[in-house]
């Protein structure tokens, strides 16, 4: 919601400065993808903790479902 009074305000301030329309056009376009270009920045920040907690339990899991390198070997050394 905060996003959409920031676009009307800004939309409002160029128009009464006396900007032609396409300039308030691009102006718009860039202020929106500046806009998601941030929110997507901060999405990423608040989630960080998860995305890391997620990578260490996939670590943790790996490390204890490894098979046993040793065993592997000596199956396949028999062979040839």
């Amino acid at each position: 919601m905060l996003e959409l009074l920031f676009v009307v305000a800004f939309f409002l301030v160029l128009l009464g400065t006396g900007v032609s329309l396409f300039g308030i056009l691009a102006a718009l376009i860039l202020a929106s993808v500046v806009m998601m270009l941030c929110g997507l920045f901060a999405l990423f920040i608040q989630m960080l903790p998860w995305l890391l907690l997620a990578v260490v339990v996939v670590w943790i899991v790996r490390a204890i479902k490894r098979p046993d390198s040793t065993r592997y070997y000596k199956k396949r050394r028999g062979r040839y």
